[in-house]
């Protein structure tokens, strides 16, 4: 295939431009990393121990920036007692949930359609203690059956910066 001399030259000048772009862009200098934030076993023990043991609860230990979005740290205790009404969810936001187990197990359920309360055609699986599941947003979750009570952290990566800041 003959190329023009006309189409070249557009061919080297495009590439000139890009490669300068890019150049430039590889230049600018980035933005100062945000600090890190702790959060001790002692923190995540203390919110444990100050949740009551008779409902759902989810407390919050902090939310933080960590440049451009945010992360959440959260404390989670689920009763046994409480499983009968227990109900399937969703988030419709983009904010994933990663479960780190503390104490207990159980089945969760991801995926499938939530229909009644109940998730239908999901995956199950048995989660214990030290386990991770990561649940991307928008993603119905469902815990189906617990062994006893359960306890876990709840990692909140939040790419819209939705979580207020604590």
């Amino acid at each position: 295939m003959m190329v023009t001399q006309r189409a070249e030259t557009m061919l080297k000048l495009l590439t000139g431009i890009v490669l300068s772009a890019c150049f430039a862009a590889a230049q600018e200098p980035l933005p100062a990393p945000a600090p890190a934030t702790d959060v001790s076993a002692a923190d995540i023990q203390a919110v444990l121990k100050q949740l009551p043991k008779e409902k759902i609860t989810d407390a919050p230990i902090r939310v933080a920036d960590v440049g451009g979005y945010r992360v959440g740290v959260f404390v989670v205790f689920r009763p046994k007692s409480n499983e009968a009404k227990e109900r399937a969810g969703v988030h419709n936001t983009r904010v994933t949930e990663i479960y780190y187990m503390l104490e207990g197990a159980g089945t969760l359920v991801t995926g499938g359609t939530i229909v009644d309360g109940r998730i239908e055609g999901g995956v199950s699986r048995r989660v214990a203690k030290g386990d991770v599941v990561m649940i991307p947003g928008r993603l119905p979750h469902w815990w189906s059956s617990l062994d006893g009570d359960i306890s876990y952290v709840r990692l909140t990566p939040d790419p819209d910066s939705q979580q207020k800041l604590r």
